[in-house]
């Protein structure tokens, strides 16, 4: 995987730093996106360059704008040129039941999480085809498989994400380009750990209680699953091992759809 360039959307922190420093160590150059301190950004951009011995940049495009999608794949055709690997990661959530959630968030969560990986693959797939390689990896979810209460916009397109991903593969079976997804189950990125002192202070539940009584519940290993676990079957699906393997939904979910 040594000078492949790779796009890895989402990924100023948890999972999607996680993917992004595992494709460096691997020899890829990555472009890093989303939003935080930039200070924080610049830190994390250049101590995962020095870690890895390539090129990593920075653009805070906004996955929920087409034109930012595209300007974000151009950059990266810039820095790098073209683009090898794309890694659809970037995803919002909002929990409400259906009768309640607001239509501005539907709308959201399906340009982050759905059409934002439309944009970012119509952008690189020609040239992946060119080429005759290319791997796309798109991180659904456990919930792209099964549904869940109160989640309405997140099942949805993570669903469709899943749909998506099968497409494409069919598409461009024959052109050397593979397109997966990854399913996680509970992971603790920091949006979890918001949800989790969210529930802690409705319930009164210390921290560790919540996760295990709520978040685990339906997650038979009954621990998170790490961001360096999604990582690596990231960096499996990426790699010259993981050739063969396309248009399939890899659950890394520690049993979760298993029951």
């Amino acid at each position: 995987m040594k000078g492949r360039n790779a796009v890895v959307t989402g990924s100023t922190s948890g999972i999607g730093l996680a993917i992004a420093r595992a494709l460096a160590v691997e020899g890829c150059n990555v472009m890093l996106n989303g939003f935080g301190d930039p200070d924080e950004i610049e830190a994390i951009r250049a101590e995962t360059a020095a870690m890895a011995g390539t090129k990593v940049a920075y653009m805070n495009a906004d996955m929920s704008r087409p034109e930012e999608v595209r300007a974000l794949m151009g950059r990266a055709v810039g820095e790098f040129g073209p683009v090898d690997i794309l890694v659809n990661n970037a995803g919002v959530q909002h929990v409400a039941p259906l009768a309640d959630f607001p239509e501005e968030k539907w709308d959201l969560l399906l340009a982050v999480n759905l059409s934002a990986a439309f944009h970012a693959s119509k952008a690189v797939i020609a040239s992946m085809s060119e080429r005759r390689f290319g791997r796309i990896v798109n991180i659904a979810s456990a919930l792209g498989l099964v549904g869940a209460p109160h989640k309405p916009a997140y099942v949805a397109t993570k669903h469709g994400l899943v749909g998506l991903t099968k497409s494409i593969a069919i598409e461009v079976a024959e052109m050397g380009v593979t397109c997966n997804a990854v399913c996680p189950g509970m992971v603790m990125t920091p949006i979890i750990e918001m949800q989790v002192a969210d529930q802690a202070k409705v319930t009164g539940l210390p921290p560790e209680e919540v996760v295990r009584q709520v978040f685990l519940e339906n997650q038979p290993i009954r621990r998170p699953v790490t961001a360096e676990e999604i990582a690596g079957a990231v960096v499996f699906l990426c790699s010259p091992a993981g050739a063969g393997v396309t248009g399939t939904a890899l659950s890394v979910d520690g049993g979760y759809v298993a029951r």
